[in-house]
């Protein structure tokens, strides 16, 4: 019999929660074969089964938070039979059930003599009452409780929540916004996204040149790539940008590390591995912590503007609202412009107006300038 112990899902995890078993007791399993599915504060993924042969027990159900190296199952290898043992087999014989001894009758006790009644004294005269009008408040109806459903939280809705919470109470935020010029970069896009898809398998978004922009930025204002830690300034001496995935359940953080070191294909091609294997549930633990910085693409959703919540403990996260072709007015005359919003939310405690700005300014320049070297 083989046991299912709950893994090691990072350095810094401790417990795991069981949130769904894809096999039930008596299923056929391969070895490697997704078995369950666990949360934990890290990140959600897929536990392979670490053997084959047949799911026989299931100690931890789905929600049941266990520690790390305790069983959660245990799988009967091939070629096992647990039989059960026959009865006088090398088994003991049941004990005898005791018999207790009737308990002696207990005496009954004795009656108390009656009291005798006491002796009434005679009472004075009542005091003839007094009315006095009193307003009765109406009775109001106890409202009726709400028609609908009750359903517990997810262990990542959970996480989420206590994220948010988290990093409201800690940063002062404050969101500024820049109006950005896409055209050049749009008809760019356009003209390479077909090659682009047939040389690498993959679509070309506009979000690997906005992550090349951010972290151009980052360098140049280390100030938005650094953390509070109590009195002082932390500077972070790399650039790693956590790009937002929408999940069905909720949102993750993946992490692209070193993301000033790579050029726009291979942020490309390192965004499209992470949010697919997100949505697969394959990312490891190290993979969503560690980011110096954030960018949330909510435009996917035909999102034109947004205040995002900064993902602790960086100091600022980048918004990006949708993408769409607008009047404008280019040197007096009416355009047609492929336009966005960028906001950026800041940690108001060490971020301040003129900086937030100046680094704002830094990415709409690089992607509004944007040119076919740029790419490579």
């Amino acid at each position: 019999m083989i046991d299912v112990v709950m893994p090691q899902m990072g350095e810094s995890v401790v417990e795991g929660t069981v949130t769904k078993w894809l096999k039930s007791v008596g299923d056929r399993i391969e070895r490697d074969e997704p078995l369950f599915e666990i949360s934990t504060e890290k990140v959600d993924t897929e536990v392979p089964a670490p053997a084959a042969g047949v799911l026989k027990e299931i100690v931890a159900g789905e929600g049941k938070t266990v520690a790390v190296n305790n069983v959660v199952a245990r799988i009967e290898e091939d070629g096992q039979r647990t039989a059960a043992p026959s009865p006088g087999a090398g088994a003991a014989p049941p004990a005898p059930k005791s018999i207790a001894a009737p308990a002696p009758p207990r005496p009954k006790p004795r009656e108390a003599p009656a009291a005798a009644a006491p002796s009434v004294a005679p009472q004075p005269p009542k005091p003839a009452p007094m009315y006095v009008r009193m307003e009765v408040p109406p009775v109001v109806a106890a409202a009726a409780p709400p028609k609908g459903r009750l359903e517990p939280m997810n262990v990542m809705r959970q996480r989420i929540a206590e994220h948010m919470v988290f990093s409201k109470h800690t940063a002062p935020h404050v969101t500024s916004v820049h109006r950005v010029d896409m055209t050049q970069l749009a008809a760019f896009r356009e003209r390479h996204k077909e090659q682009f898809r047939a040389s690498y398998g993959i679509s070309l978004t506009f979000l690997p040149f906005i992550v090349a922009a951010a972290a151009k930025a980052l360098r140049a204002f280390p100030l938005l790539n650094a953390s509070v830690e109590d009195k002082n300034i932390f500077y972070h001496d790399e650039v790693n940008i956590g790009i937002a995935v929408a999940l069905e359940s909720g949102l993750i953080v993946p992490v692209l590390r070193n993301a000033d070191e790579k050029n726009v294909i291979g942020l490309q091609k390192a965004i499209a591995d992470l949010a697919a294997r997100a949505r697969a549930k394959r990312l490891n633990p190290d993979e969503v912590k560690g980011s110096t910085f954030s960018i949330t693409n909510f435009g996917v959703f035909g999102t034109v503007l947004a205040t995002p919540v900064i993902n602790q403990p960086n100091v600022a996260i980048l918004g990006v609202g949708a993408i769409e072709k607008v009047p404008a007015v280019i040197e007096d005359a009416i355009a047609i412009r492929s336009q966005c919003y960028l906001s950026l939310t800041y940690d108001h405690r060490l971020i301040d107006g003129a900086i937030a700005d100046q680094f704002s300014q830094g990415v709409k320049a690089t992607l509004e300038r944007w040119s076919e070297e740029m790419v490579y």
